[in-house]
């Protein structure tokens, strides 16, 4: 049957059903990120069968992400924790954000997996991972001494998995890992790094859209001073394979 729900209501099934399927790790109903990319998964049923096959790709004690309904707890595998995040939308139709520094971007790759993460790691640490940056595009701000102190790039690229045949079905492309170190914030390098993501979204067609903790207020000021605009709330359930 077609989807109905834009893509990103469930951004990461939709993305490792359709953009992301050749990063996906897949048994049965369940399918997932390697550990050293991101920690989501999607279940195409929240039943105990799908729970059973993603138990099984996940290793020891390793932990994932679901999106919306509680998971059932089966043998094995349990969830211990979730999050709140309000998914947003750049209106296609809006000039790009004004940003007020003018500080070199550079593209950032696998030599500065390290760098990126470490930077993460100081405002959401465990999202970001060694190879994160392989599902899509990241560029970064560095200081007079070369220290990477600001980066912005794109996680969950999505589209339809099952669109009505000859329906349009245009890609969702996520931005994520927005930060900036705490000693160089106030400078407008995160405006700068959003409008930098939104063009190159713009250039492939894309819908710009981010996820931010519906309790960082200042984050999503932030986001609707630049023009974003709410999509909906989503519940992400931690779940953790626990033999």
């Amino acid at each position: 049957m077609p989807e109905t729900l834009d893509p990103f209501a469930d951004a990461p099934r939709s993305a490792l059903l359709t953009e992301h399927r050749h990063l996906s790790q897949s048994l049965g109903l369940a399918s997932k990120y390697p550990a050293d990319i991101a920690p989501f998964a999607a279940v195409a049923t929240n039943t105990p069968e799908a729970l059973a096959n993603l138990h099984d790709l996940l290793a020891p004690g390793e932990h994932t992400w679901l999106f919306h309904d509680a998971p059932p707890t089966i043998p094995g595998l349990t969830h211990d924790n979730t999050i709140t995040c309000l998914q947003m939308l750049y209106p296609g139709d809006l000039p790009l954000p004004e940003a007020p520094s003018d500080a070199t971007i550079l593209p950032l790759n696998s030599s500065h997996a390290a760098e990126m993460v470490s930077l993460t790691n100081i405002a959401f640490p465990g999202f970001f991972r060694l190879r994160t940056h392989v599902m899509g595009h990241y560029f970064g701000i560095r200081d007079t001494a070369g220290q990477l102190i600001a980066m912005c790039g794109e996680r969950l690229i999505c589209s339809t998995p099952n669109p009505a045949p000859n329906a349009p079905n245009p890609i969702w492309r996520e931005i994520s890992g927005l930060c900036t170190h705490p000693a160089h914030r106030g400078h407008g390098y995160a405006a700068q790094l959003l409008r930098k993501l939104i063009h190159i979204q713009r250039t492939l067609d894309a819908t710009s859209v981010l996820h931010v903790a519906s309790n960082n207020a200042n984050a999503i000021a932030l986001y609707h001073r630049l023009g974003f605009i709410d999509l909906r709330e989503v519940i992400l359930h931690r779940v953790v394979r626990t033999d």
